[in-house]
């Protein structure tokens, strides 16, 4: 990789990586299920995760990215080459590049659904609604497959043509805009909340530990979100590290990212939170927390039209920032082993994950209730999309971990690192035994939610990956000995 693609400012990887990190996790996808489960405690388990388990793998996944100096599936053919090891490897580089794929093709569809509540909020459209008018314009949307079609052309779109335009003019430029922007709009919302809203009552429910309310299926869901929410797994990290100047430290850049994400979470929980209590709302409605709840809250209050338009605009750019890092990792590879234009490398990526997403808008209605999907999975399309990225992520961050922590040579990661050796035990200890043992319990969290047809199908994938990773590390192990 020429020198050229490097981030022309140190600080751009970490606007990237945080940009990466912060989207619909942070703003839907974290509150709904911390209202779910119990708030203090979920949040308590999450962050204990991210800064045993997320932080770790965060750095040998940038580690991965900056010593190949490649995308992600061309890097790891690289360094399995350079590091006499199998090229099963390189199964990390593609599984990131498949688990991003996937997740555009219905994060898309999901984020174009903040452009229409955008639209309902500026033109007061929702204005002293009440739950019932909300409750069915929401279902309305997901009924109206060309409005679906609409919005998720639209979003995907504006993500292509970011990063179509490369990486100074196109990614660089744009998270120069978005991610500042993004800080402010947040702030603006969590005081209006604040003046408007129940802050005290937020904050209890959010920042108050008790372990004992915190059932099983919450532990493995925060520890699920904890990995997620870093984009852990799908290639957008390590392609960005690919870009990251060698003299930057991994360590302190890692724990930024995690605490910014992690910071971004809680301030968006406070916000929301403060404005479901403040309305008299319940906090455990799940999914439907940010379309049909929050528009409740900002329906009922002072402004609310114009701050909830504010709102789905800091969701829309959220988004966009998480999007573009998930076609860098395919594009990036076209580039490479095909020698294509950038534009046209993200156009055929684009292209071919927006036809993908067909599938995500189809099942919210035409295919709601009787599809090939669902005789055949007995669950939606997106239900199965969103389960295959469930199983490939964590897959894909197990042997990031695996090949990071037995793979890389003590003085190859020391120079990478730029750190001590008492660091860097703590930290290859974290990586070989603990952050694997997690990824197993996220496992235990997705696994049993798999039935009828798809048991054989992503068990036998789950067991050749296993049986392969095992083979390859004893492989590797011996060859190293």
């Amino acid at each position: 990789m020429s020198t050229h693609n490097v981030w022309t400012h140190k600080g751009t990887f970490l606007l990237a990586a945080v940009g990466s990190a912060v989207g619909l996790g942070n703003l839907w996808r974290f509150p709904y299920l911390a209202g779910e489960n119990g708030g203090g405690a979920f949040f308590l388990v999450y962050a204990l995760t991210i800064f045993s388990v997320g932080i770790p793998i965060l750095i040998a996944e940038i580690m991965l990215g900056r010593s190949s100096r490649r995308s992600p599936i061309m890097g790891m053919r690289f360094l399995a080459r350079t590091h006499t090891a199998s090229r099963a490897w390189e199964s990390i580089g593609w599984l990131g590049a498949v688990s991003a794929f996937v997740i555009l093709s219905f994060y898309s569809v999901i984020a174009g659904w903040a452009i229409h509540y955008t639209g309902l909020m500026l033109t007061g459209s929702l204005q002293q609604a009440d739950a019932t008018s909300i409750g069915a314009s929401f279902e309305a949307l997901l009924a109206t497959p060309e409005l679906l079609l609409l919005y998720h052309t639209l979003f995907i779109a504006a993500s292509a043509l970011i990063v179509g335009l490369g990486i100074h003019r196109g990614i660089e430029n744009g998270l120069r805009l978005l991610m500042p922007s993004l800080c402010v709009i947040l702030l603006v919302v969590l005081a209006y909340s604040a003046s408007l809203g129940d802050l005290g009552a937020a904050a209890d429910f959010l920042l108050t530990f008790n372990l004992g309310e915190l059932s099983l299926e919450g532990w493995l869901a925060a520890m699920g979100q904890s990995f997620f929410t870093l984009s852990l797994g799908m290639g957008a990290i390590m392609a960005y590290g690919a870009y990251m100047p060698g003299e930057t430290s991994l360590t302190r850049t890692a724990i930024t990212i995690a605490v910014l994400d992690t910071a971004v979470a809680v301030i968006a929980g406070l916000a929301i939170f403060a404005l479901v209590f403040g309305a008299g709302l319940d906090p455990g409605e799940g999914p439907g927390l940010m379309f049909v709840t929050l528009p409740l809250a900002f329906a009922e209050m002072p402004g609310g039209a114009l701050l909830g338009g504010i709102f789905f605009i800091l969701v829309l750019g959220a988004a966009i920032s998480s999007a573009i890092s998930m076609i860098e990792p395919v594009a990036a590879y076209l580039v490479e082993r095909f020698d294509l234009p950038r534009p046209q490398a993200v156009a055929a990526m684009v292209i071919a994950s927006w036809a993908l997403g067909l599938l995500t808008v189809m099942s919210f209605n035409l295919w709601a209730d009787d599809s090939l999907f669902h005789r055949l999975f007995d669950r939606s399309a997106f239900d199965v999309l969103e389960l295959l990225t469930n199983i490939l992520m964590p897959l894909g961050g197990l042997l990031i971990a695996l090949f990071a922590g037995w793979a890389l040579t003590h003085g190859e990661v020391l120079k990478e690192m730029h750190t001590n050796e008492r660091w860097f035990r703590i930290w290859r200890f974290l990586v070989r035994f603990v952050a694997p043992t997690a990824v197993a319990f996220v496992f235990l969290h997705t696994i049993p939610q798999v039935e009828g047809y798809l048991i054989p199908t992503i068990g036998a994938v789950v067991i050749v990956g296993a049986f392969a990773a095992g083979r390859t590390f004893l492989t590797d192990t011996h060859q190293a000995r």
